[in-house]
């Protein structure tokens, strides 16, 4: 196996257009893990660790670009604020070694449908920047609902590299949901991301490990929407009702296709999502009419 280690962002660009089947690698908490059991043994390793420029973030228009390598530790530390739907699931990951290098550039680069960090950005939205040596293709915004295309596939073209996140700054309360075998270190059976947009009137709702890739739960979205505006409660910030929750949550349930397998079976899955959906807008909720009180 190759191990190509690159000083700069330009030379990890020719490296892997040189050599197309390079696997990207920084934290490597799940790149090693396969290595280890031979479930997967790349031509080439592409270690990032020395392009410092991945590691960093930023905010601009109200957009924070999140390095591809930014470790969840410093999610939970520093972004807990503007991005609080990902720094939530973050704390779910793994240990807290786990955590120091695991980076939410190597969770979409795997594109698990058990990955984390994708219900918390389907629901928060926008962008993966991925970037090729190539002039003539150069940079482009893939939409986070564009980017996974299958189990543990993505939109990346063989020569692209991700090389930051744009997520929106949160405007709103944001909550995430994991269930698993045990409280810590497991992948997730289920799990599912909220994410309320006042300044828009939108609500962003994704769901994890329960279909072959990530999704939004799109009914469920536009079924809440519709209540908030036709009620005014974007506005008042009055309570929900237990029927708009519960309605809610079956739209949830009705968005997965899940499968059985050795965590759980579909109908489990499908139970916790709904319940989990109901826990999550209840707690968002909560926090919103506090939010609204409080500015009146």
């Amino acid at each position: 196996m190759e191990f190509l280690r690159p000083a700069s962002w330009d030379e990890a660009l020719a490296a892997k257009a040189e050599c197309p089947t390079a696997l990207p690698i920084s934290g490597g908490t799940d790149v090693m893990v396969e290595i280890n059991f031979d479930v997967h043994r790349p031509a080439a390793l592409l270690d990032l660790n020395r392009i410092t420029e991945l590691a960093e973030w930023s905010i601009e228009d109200e957009v924070v670009r999140l390095g591809a390598a930014v470790p969840y530790a410093r999610i939970i530390e520093e972004l807990s604020g503007p991005l609080p739907g990902l720094a939530l699931a973050a704390h779910t990951v793994g240990s807290p070694q786990i955590r120091n290098r695991g980076t939410v550039g190597g969770n979409l680069g795997a594109a698990s449908p058990a990955g984390d960090s994708h219900p918390a950005l389907l629901a928060a939205g926008r962008e993966v920047f991925v970037e090729a040596a190539s002039r003539a293709r150069g940079t482009r915004l893939i939409p986070i609902d564009d980017f996974f295309l299958g189990v543990k596939r993505n939109a990346l073209e063989p020569d692209e590299l991700i090389r930051r996140v744009h997520i929106p700054v949160a405007d709103g309360p944001q909550q995430f949901s994991k269930i698993g075998t045990r409280n810590a270190m497991v992948i997730a059976v289920a799990a599912f991301g909220l994410a309320l947009h006042p300044r828009s009137r939108t609500v962003g709702a994704g769901i994890g490990s329960a279909a072959p890739t990530p999704r939004r739960a799109l009914e469920a979205e536009r079924y809440l929407e519709g209540v908030l505006a036709e009620r005014g409660l974007w506005e008042s910030g009055e309570v929900l009702g237990g029927e708009v929750v519960q309605r809610f949550g079956e739209l949830v349930r009705a968005a997965a296709s899940p499968i059985d397998d050795v965590r759980g079976t579909a109908d489990y899955r499908r139970h916790t999502l709904a319940v989990m959906a109901r826990r999550t807008l209840t707690w968002c909720w909560n926090d919103y009419g506090k939010q609204i009180r409080s500015a009146a």
